[in-house]
């Protein structure tokens, strides 16, 4: 069996300001703190021998090795992102970094805000603008029902009950 995997496309590149500040603090904790602590662990399992047999030197390699990925990562976002801090000349309608207030079919109450793929965290109702659920309420305002391809579940409707670019109380 073949380890070849095609490559995914690449995420969106717009982020809000609070997300670039999240990017930028973990990147800065990983360079800063993480490594050179985990350096400094790798470097004590090397001086106690026989490194072929040394489960703390090769579980420190590891961590190195993903933390060094993990700060190349963040480093290539962080460089060619773009921090989208402004609101759209229409308020009224659903672009990047906004808060929707949804409606759908069985009357449940659901509330999004549109961000970059590196924000999204769908517990806290953070959507990546590439999702499905983000891409079909693009452009839409208020009282507008939107019609959403979900991967696994189908279709669903939804109805906008209103749109705003500051955070629901």
């Amino acid at each position: 069996m073949s380890r070849y995997r095609p490559p995914q496309k690449p995420g969106s590149k717009y982020i809000t300001p609070e997300g670039k500040k999240r990017l930028s603090d973990e990147f800065e904790f990983l360079w800063r703190e993480k490594r050179p602590a985990v350096t400094a662990a790798l470097a004590a399992a090397a001086a106690e021998g026989d490194r072929s047999e040394n489960a703390e030197y090769i579980y420190r390699k590891k961590q190195l090795r993903e933390i060094d990925a993990r700060i190349h990562h963040l480093k290539e976002r962080l460089e060619h992102i773009v921090v989208v801090d402004s609101k759209p000349s229409d308020p009224s309608k659903v672009f990047f970094g906004a808060w929707v207030r949804l409606e759908d079919d069985e009357g449940n109450i659901l509330e999004y805000r549109i961000v970059g793929p590196d924000e999204s965290d769908h517990a806290k109702g953070l959507i990546s603008m590439d999702a499905p659920m983000a891409k079909a309420l693009m452009k839409k305002g208020e009282g507008d029902e939107v019609t959403v391809k979900r991967p696994t579940k189908g279709e669903a409707v939804y109805t906008i009950i209103a749109v705003q670019y500051e955070p629901f109380e």
